[in-house]
């Protein structure tokens, strides 16, 4: 009877243990939310109506950063860099997120994020309407911004977008490397916000302002969130821990890879000789095309189809032409490469064909910028479009930029997926390279032999990664285990929600 007893005791004090657990933590979030949202009403109150020491605080910080700022050009473009991480940036950094966590099938971390980062959406013009202040007026502006200054939007959404997405992805972090994680995190809202503030398009209580309300916004969600856990009767971690630890399995990017390159010194070397042959074949085709092949038909493809083109302008193809082109340009060909890289991780959880893209564009940079030096090709003699090109004409960056990315996705993506989509990057990889390839002849950029180098160097260059880095190595093995390992995880999960 003693035994059944105790055993009942036990059975009743460990649900009682979880629920004061609970509470306590509950209180001591709640408590920091309220706080934060009244530090943040006060604030509000003190610059509505105008409180002196605040006002000259505002005013004297933004006219002296500003006299500072202004003369000094290169920290300048520092601190654009970094307000831009708080600008549109975040939009795709949540989009991205909430891909990856939806292809790692945990919807509800997802819609924690969304609802984190629509709320921050909505707060921060609702607030700035209501109150409606002007913005800074400083003796030399370096930059602009739209609409009214309190709070600040690069803060608030800072704070509440990459604040989130620390608390998700924390479970997939090592826990010796955590506190650096979440320093390192603290560390880039800050100096987001003081970035708005160097650039004079707000007060320092405008930052302020938006660090609190991002912070009481998302200690509501986080509050939100926890309290649909302990409907499920789960154990409530700490912040440390991250949203949910259980997650870690699905969050980690690659956790069951082999080595990515088998003997890395060897591949190293390899890639470095390959890459002085490439260049030597591009050398050699661009100083015969550019300056010993008069006479021949590609001569006469080299004048005449820039020549025909100009002839042929009108102002709607002009714009269109200038979008086309973009689409080889470094920034596009940049940001679709990071796109494709986070996906790839997400969806088959490997870095070697991580490795293969990285390796593919910075020796298309590097190899382009070297033989455009080398040759020093001169653009068609046609007007030209675009103006002020750093580089010479031969080979085309943005012809094998174009070429090397997109057919670099339709190798990767061919060997991982028999869904019909796939094909969809073959599509890609063959119209891409027309697109920009029509658009740099039109605007008198290239002539038919610089595309015909741009092929060169990637197809040399490509193959020869291909060969070395072997991206589809373990592709089959991943394709036809990915079921199986989610359900694995699966077990996992349930085994540990039931202890």
């Amino acid at each position: 009877m003693t035994v059944g007893t105790d055993s009942r005791d036990t059975e009743a004090r460990i649900p009682r243990r979880t629920l004061e657990h609970f509470t306590a933590r509950s209180l001591v979030g709640l408590i920091m939310v309220v706080v934060a949202g009244i530090a943040f009403g006060v604030l509000l109150a003190l610059v509505r109506f105008r409180f002196g020491p605040l006002y000259d605080l505002d005013h004297g910080v933004a006219e002296s950063v500003n006299g500072y700022v202004a003369d000094h050009e290169g920290l300048l473009d520092v601190i654009r860099f970094v307000t831009g991480l708080g600008g549109g940036l975040k939009v795709w950094v949540v989009s991205l997120a909430v891909a990856v966590l939806l292809i790692r099938r945990r919807a509800r971390l997802a819609v924690f994020v969304i609802v984190s980062g629509l709320g921050a959406l909505a707060l921060e013009p609702t607030i700035k309407l209501l109150v409606g202040r002007l913005r800074p007026v400083v003796d030399v502006p370096v930059a602009h911004a739209p609409g009214n200054s309190f709070p600040s939007g690069h803060s608030l959404g800072s704070f509440v977008v990459y604040g989130s997405l620390l608390l998700v992805f924390l479970p997939a972090v090592s826990k010796r490397w955590r506190p650096l994680v979440i320093t390192a995190v603290a560390t880039l809202v800050t100096v987001i916000g003081l970035s708005r503030i160097a650039l004079g398009v707000h007060f320092v209580s405008d930052v302020l302002a938006g660090w609190l309300l991002g912070a009481a916004w998302l200690g509501i969600t986080l509050y939100a969130f926890r309290l649909w856990r302990r409907e499920e009767h789960r154990r409530e971690p700490t912040l440390t821990e991250g949203l949910e630890p259980e997650a870690a399995d699905d969050l980690e990017p690659a956790p069951a890879e082999s080595k990515v390159l088998p003997h890395p010194w060897v591949e190293t070397a390899e890639i470095l000789v390959g890459w002085v042959l490439v260049l030597g074949a591009l050398f050699g085709f661009g100083i015969w095309a550019s300056y010993h092949a008069d006479g021949t038909v590609l001569a006469a493809l080299d004048t005449g189809v820039p020549r025909w083109f100009a002839e042929h302008r009108t102002p709607m193809l002009d714009g269109w032409s200038h979008v086309a082109s973009k689409a080889g340009d470094t920034h596009t060909i940049l940001a679709v490469s990071l796109v494709f890289c986070t996906l790839v991780v997400a969806r088959w959880r490997q870095w070697r064909p991580i490795l293969f893209l990285a390796l593919v564009m910075v020796g298309e940079l590097t190899l382009f910028l070297a033989s455009a030096a080398a040759v020093d090709r001169p653009r068609p003699d046609v007007p030209h479009l675009d103006q002020n090109l750093p580089t010479a004409a031969f080979p085309s960056g943005h012809i094998a930029a174009t070429l090397c990315l997109w057919t670099t996705i339709a190798l990767i993506v061919l060997a991982r997926t028999d869904r019909w989509w796939r094909w969809l990057t073959v599509v890609a990889a063959v119209v891409m390279p027309l697109v920009v390839t029509t658009s740099r002849f039109y605007r008198g950029m290239h002539h038919p032999s610089d595309l015909m180098g741009a092929m060169l160097l990637t197809a040399l260059w490509i193959g020869l990664l291909y060969v070395i880095v072997r991206p589809n190595a373990e592709a089959v093995v991943a394709d036809a285990g990915d079921d199986l390992q989610h359900q694995n995880r699966g077990v996992r999960r349930f085994a540990r929600d039931a202890a």
